[in-house]
């Protein structure tokens, strides 16, 4: 959805509330998706500033679907959105940053390319069930948080590999 920033440039103190229903059922970043569980409609105050610029304020909660990276249990991910971002009158006087052309076109805020944006920056970097999560065993591929499964997962430094070799070859049999 685009929504049309023109009259909130041109206004002088003008200072808005919109409500925003995301249309996006899932997201993708780094090839894996992301369903969206739940999402709550945003709350956008856009307010002039003067001098050709906007604030754009605003939040939101959303929960995405998604698998822990240790142990690949379903999990839910709560995002929060909160962001503060001030936005240039398109007329070749203010320089455009890189963030502001990812959502703007010319007066035209695209909602869901802003919306976009905040989700793929607010989902951390790996996702896990729990904190403590001890993921899978290498061995039999149990999942850890459930028990012990009782394999052997010692794994030698194989920076001593020559020197076990050193003693294999003087071994006496």
């Amino acid at each position: 959805m685009f929504i049309n920033l023109t009259e909130y440039f041109e206004g002088k103190d003008v200072s808005r509330e919109l409500r925003i229903t995301p249309e996006a059922d899932s997201i993708n970043r780094d090839g894996i998706e992301y369903p969206i569980l739940k999402k709550e409609d945003l709350i956008l105050t856009v307010t002039n500033l003067g001098d050709g610029r906007l604030n754009l304020k605003g939040e939101t909660h959303m929960e995405l679907g998604g698998t822990c990276d240790r142990c690949l249990a379903d999990v839910t991910i709560p995002v929060e959105l909160q962001f503060d971002y001030v936005v240039s009158k398109p007329d070749g006087y203010h320089e455009i940053s890189d963030d502001e052309e990812a959502f703007m076109d010319g007066f035209e805020l695209d909602t869901e390319a802003f919306i976009y944006n905040e989700m793929i920056m607010s989902l951390p970097m790996k996702v896990l069930c729990k904190e403590t999560c001890k993921g899978l065993c290498p061995v039999c591929g149990k999942n850890r948080n459930m028990g012990d499964c009782g394999c052997d997962t010692f794994v030698p430094d194989p920076r001593l590999a020559a020197i076990k070799d050193i003693f294999n070859a003087n071994k006496e049999v």
